[in-house]
């Protein structure tokens, strides 16, 4: 539920608020910035990021923490719940000219008290290598800007190498590096080796081992962030152009694809068990998709402006069988167990085989809750609670839950025809979820969705906790895309792939459409457009026109449901926790950390775990001296 009242208290920075395991609590002193605290201009910078890595400090304090605000880069010890942070001793600190970071990743593998390897993407399209502990800069990639000009918008290492990385731009395009290789002194020549729709795949032609190794060409527009699934066999994509695209990375195939309900997707994020992915953008919405059906599972409407970051809590993530009458939040201390949480950021596999065992077939109803959180450049903060009611609609509810209400939203079967929800479907192969043990691999299927019905459908659920009965209303296509044994796509024929959609004004209901003129106008203004520049409005015009008409031939199918043809959640918690647009959400053992755009990062300390006391402040005075 969004924050109780109105006027000024609508307005006022939280400090805590209440979710059904306890209160989270901001600790003040645990907040790290620039040495001097002031708030940083962020007019025309990059979001804040940041990134944490656990070196396994036999001391018990190995969290270390790195954050970019502006042309800076700060590495820090973390000391998180435990103890005040002292900003006058940053481990290392640089100062960039010319161009700013805009990302970073650690790499978990290689990490140790003594050496650390630190990703670092900038503006300019560079990517460095660098060990903030040994304060030695490596390596540095795509120096002069011969692989790609535009700004990195997203770096990973590839999970399990130690030498593999991962680099996005606003170009669009991705390239695979090895740490190992050269960039060359030209720029280099490609060989497509894979190509579908709304995306291609090149090898780098060249004589000797060179960067990149691949690049990805991946929709229209840009790139905005990329998320490897927890099992690293998966890589999902969300890009300018509103498309998310979930591809088999080794394979270069693509698997599964989604289409937001107005503009860009800004945001990917999987569920610790690989079943689900959840994005964001310039919808305002966070859209929940199921990576088995490829289809959308349900939308969350909290936001009040673009969604800039969208997470997984595995740690109250929590699964239990029905048959025991214990109250639903009582699981998680027992989940909790089956968790190890490291590298400081990392997912936790090992809660897949927990989950895969838990969510088998075997004819037990089960109580599941996925928790997520999402913030956004409304400085908000909201956590969200998927449950079985909306993940599972055609099974009986759980007995552990006891305080719903079942709303049906299920329409009479027109004559001679199945409900709209039913779905009749023969499988081949099916696709196991990443993360399991099961086969990934991608096999041929077939389905016929039941005949729609011509009655309208009652509503749909409009919370997560209210029960979904059924499928879709007003009748969904198949449940599965159709992919051939050879990995061949499974888009529809209506995919799209146009770099205008964000001039796409779709409405939502009359209301909603009237609040999305409002709340996206700077957005989709011409203004910057020069008046004497008639033919460049002609031509916007007519690509807006047709973007309109492409994204109508998307709205309403398994790419993009309309609103009312899945359940509509609503958050547990929606607080304003700061003045600038929020960049950073992270889900850490014993806290939750956030960021805003003025350069403080903040820690909520979860339920139980002792915060800080101000006398357990230790002497500060940062003098802005830095290593």
């Amino acid at each position: 539920m969004a924050a109780e009242g109105g006027g000024k208290e609508m307005n006022e920075i939280k400090t805590q608020f209440t979710t059904r395991e306890g209160v989270y609590k901001l600790l003040t002193h645990s907040e790290y910035s620039r040495p001097n605290r002031v708030p940083f201009n962020s007019q025309g910078s990059n979001p804040v990021k940041v990134s944490f890595v656990n070196v396994n400090d036999q001391s018990g304090n190995g969290d270390r923490i790195c954050f970019n605000v502006g042309r800076e880069l700060y590495f820090y010890i973390y000391k998180g719940v435990r103890k005040a942070a002292d900003l006058s001793k940053p481990i290392d600190k640089r100062i960039y000219k010319g161009t700013q970071p805009t990302c970073h990743d650690f790499n978990p593998l290689t990490a140790t008290a003594e050496s650390v390897s630190l990703l670092v993407g900038f503006s300019a399209g560079q990517v460095q290598l660098i060990d903030p502990i040994k304060k030695e800069t490596s390596k540095l990639f795509n120096e002069e800007r011969l692989i790609d000009k535009s700004g990195v918008t997203c770096v990973r290492w590839v999970p399990g190498s130690e030498s593999l990385f991962l680099v996005a731009h606003s170009s669009g395009s991705l390239y695979l590096y090895n740490v190992e290789h050269t960039c060359g002194t030209t720029p280099p020549h490609y060989q497509l080796l894979k190509q579908g729709d709304g995306y291609a795949v090149h090898t780098c032609k060249s004589k000797s081992a060179r960067n990149p190794l691949l690049r990805w060409t991946v929709g229209e527009g840009a790139l905005n962030e990329f998320a490897f699934s927890p099992d690293g066999k998966f890589l999902a994509c969300a890009s300018q152009d509103g498309f998310l695209r979930v591809f088999g990375f080794d394979a270069a195939e693509l698997h599964g694809t989604m289409k937001s309900y107005f503009g860009g997707l800004l945001c990917v994020c999987w569920s610790p068990d690989g079943r689900y992915i959840v994005a964001g953008g310039e919808d305002d919405l966070v859209t929940v998709w199921s990576f088995s059906d490829c289809r959308v599972i349900a939308r969350g409407h909290g936001h009040k402006s673009w969604v800039s970051v969208v997470a997984f809590d595995h740690c109250t993530t929590s699964v239990e069988d029905s048959d025991p009458p214990a109250e639903f939040s009582g699981s998680d201390e027992e989940f909790h167990e089956q968790i190890h949480f490291a590298g400081g950021r990392d997912r936790a596999n090992s809660s897949q085989s927990h989950l895969s065992k838990r969510n088998s077939t075997d004819g037990r109803p089960v109580s599941v809750t996925y928790r997520f959180g999402s913030v956004g450049q409304d400085t908000q903060l909201c956590l969200w609670d998927l449950t079985e009611d909306i993940l599972f609609p055609h099974l009986p509810l759980s007995r552990t839950r006891t305080h719903t209400n079942v709303m049906s939203a299920t329409s009479p079967p027109a004559t001679g025809s199945a409900t709209n929800t039913t779905t009749t479907t023969t499988t081949t192969t099916t696709t196991n979820p990443p993360g399991t043990n099961g086969n990934n691999t991608v096999s041929s299927s077939s389905g016929n969705s039941g005949t729609l019905s011509n009655s309208v459908p009652a509503p749909l659920p409009r919370s997560n906790s209210l029960p979904h009965s059924t499928g879709p209303a007003g009748g969904s296509t198949t449940p599965n895309s159709h992919m051939s044994s050879k990995g061949s796509s499974i888009i529809d024929s209506a995919f799209i792939a146009t770099g205008v959609s964000k001039f796409a004004t779709l409405s939502l209901h009359d209301t909603r459409k009237e609040r999305h003129e409002k709340d996206h106008k700077r957005n989709h203004s011409m203004g910057h457009i020069s008046s004497k520049s008639s033919d460049k409005l002609n031509q916007l015009s007519s690509a807006a026109r047709t973007a309109k008409a492409d994204a109508a031939k998307t709205l309403g199918t398994l790419l993009c449901p309309r609103m009312e043809e899945v359940p509509l959640l609503e958050p547990l918690v929606c607080k304003k926790i700061a003045h600038e647009r929020l960049t950073v959400l992270i889900f850490l053992e014993d806290c939750l950390v956030t960021a805003c755009q003025e350069g403080f990062i903040c820690t909520w300390a979860r339920p139980g775990k002792v915060g800080l006391l101000p006398s357990q402040n230790p002497t500060n005075s940062p003098s802005g001296t830095v290593v």
